[in-house]
């Protein structure tokens, strides 16, 4: 055991079923998986409470947390948090709470915000009016976070990914507008790769309001993978007390999943003992 518990992203195992994810995670020593809804269904209503217990049970047998869900949005139609179509931002709320009672059903306590198609500016509107709409979309989940004690946490993207919420400052300014307790950052190492200031010096202004943290290289393999060096990195994260888990997140598949969740741990941990981790 290292300094942090660890978890891995479940669509990492690109068309594994979730009982085999669950088995070679927790061999592979992980102690959390977190799950992109669209493995699950193309739409979270479409899990019902049946299957969402066999999908917690599944998990906790093989003895892994589900920790929570990310890429919110991804692979629907129809939800933009930035839309000035103020029925269209009801509707996203709305999907964001269903979102918030299925990660509690599942067991998991924490939502990623990236989904970087569904926060684009709209054509023709300025940063500042995407903004107003993004909060008025996130004060309407509100009471869903309240009901289920779910964190939603916003997760800034580089330039490359967004065109909205590009750091961390600017996720900070979002976070001051919605002056929630159910709101928080959430950081990524790839995408605080392109941010203003490194990944150590921006955890350590950060750290107040960090609910969750990935580990993968600017190069969108595992850590380990490539240049990033994690010794800095895992160190800001030590010296700021973070309690979370430590999340691998990969774009590229390659080789294959059972190497990156291997590789990318083993690297963690390695790194994790040279400050002093037991």
């Amino acid at each position: 055991m290292g300094i942090w518990k660890h978890a891995i992203c479940n669509e990492t195992f690109e068309g594994w079923d979730h009982a085999r994810v669950c088995s070679v995670s927790a061999a592979l020593g992980y102690q959390g998986l977190e799950l992109a809804p669209f493995t699950l269904a193309p739409r979270i209503g479409q899990v019902d409470a049946e299957t969402r217990r066999q999908v917690r049970a599944t998990a906790e047998k093989a003895g892994l947390k589900i920790i929570g869900l990310h890429w919110l949005l991804a692979k629907t139609e129809g939800f933009q948090v930035t839309s000035p179509d103020p029925a269209v931002r009801a509707s996203t709320a709305s999907y964001l709470g269903e979102l918030a009672r299925a990660c509690a059903d599942l067991g998991g306590d924490l939502m990623v915000f990236g989904s970087p198609l569904q926060r684009k500016i709209p054509e023709g509107a300025t940063r500042e009016q995407a903004t107003d709409w993004f909060v008025d979309t996130f004060r309407q989940v509100v009471p869903h976070l309240e009901k289920t004690g779910v964190l939603m946490l916003l997760e800034p993207l580089a330039p490359a990914e967004s065109d909205f919420m590009q750091t961390a400052r600017e996720g900070n300014a979002l976070l001051d507008r919605l002056n929630h307790p159910l709101f928080g950052l959430h950081l990524d190492v790839k995408a605080m790769s392109s941010d203003e200031a490194t990944p150590a010096e921006i955890i350590r202004r950060n750290f107040h309001r960090l609910g969750h943290f990935h580990a993968n290289d600017a190069n969108r393999r595992a850590p380990g993978m490539g240049d990033t060096d994690f010794l800095p990195i895992l160190r800001a994260l030590k010296d700021v007390q973070y309690k979370g888990y430590v999340s691998i997140e990969v774009f590229d598949y390659k080789p294959d999943p059972e190497t990156i969740a291997r590789e990318g741990l083993r690297y963690l941990r390695e790194v994790e003992a040279r400050l002093g981790g037991t």
